[in-house]
């Protein structure tokens, strides 16, 4: 099973939620890795998938020296379409779904991270959203509290909704908290009403505020 993780902004906490979530999972039984679809602002080796590992408490796996968790890498911190081009390169989407595919087949859950929100683009013609959403894969999406939170929210649950994508988990973000505890309950209970009404078959997880991270 491939679940894609995404959020509303680039500051949501995916890399947190995802390897939060792979923890979780592993505690119930589950044999879990994780991917990045596209890393930027790193060269060499993704630091999300890093943050992975630290919190599953794995260490490396095989399959990131394979190559097959961070396939594309760049080192300019910016979209990955952009980063790509500044790099000389082109994002491959057949790669990044063989990649998928491989982890897939050796694992119960494979938990692809994005990069940034829904509509990054990865390529000049296809973003992120649409990527995921004709790979079949369902979302985790991951909300927060911060001041304008609700609007990016609800944009991007119009936007999930208008292409007929399945959402299996939203993962209310409270690390490392927010400054206003009454905007941040206001903000969870709008969220959490709307996305009941829109999309009753998710899944609702709260993230605690982590220590040591």
């Amino acid at each position: 099973m491939i679940e894609f993780v995404s959020g509303v902004d680039t500051d949501a906490g995916k890399s947190i939620a995802t390897g939060w979530l792979a923890r979780r999972l592993m505690g119930a039984g589950r044999r879990v890795v994780t991917m990045k679809l596209a890393q930027t602002g790193n060269v060499g080796a993704s630091e999300d998938i890093a943050r992975h590992r630290a919190m599953m408490g794995t260490g490396p796996l095989p399959e990131d020296a394979e190559g097959l968790t961070a396939p594309f890498i760049f080192p300019h911190p910016c979209s990955p379409e952009l980063a790509a081009r500044l790099a000389g390169q082109v994002i491959d989407p057949g790669r990044l779904e063989a990649c998928a595919k491989a982890l897939d087949a050796r694992y119960d859950v494979t938990l692809v991270e994005g990069a940034g929100g829904l509509m990054v683009p990865l390529t000049p013609e296809l973003l992120t959203v649409d990527f995921a959403v004709g790979q079949g894969w369902p979302f985790v999406f991951v909300l927060h509290g911060a001041l304008g939170s609700v609007n990016h929210a609800l944009l991007s649950f119009e936007a999930l909704a208008a292409r007929g994508a399945k959402v299996a988990r939203f993962v209310y973000n409270r690390w490392p908290g927010r400054g206003d505890a009454l905007i941040d309950a206001d903000t969870e209970a709008t969220l959490r009403r709307v996305a009941g009404g829109m999309f009753p078959e998710a899944e609702w997880l709260d993230l605690p505020i982590l220590e040591g991270l």
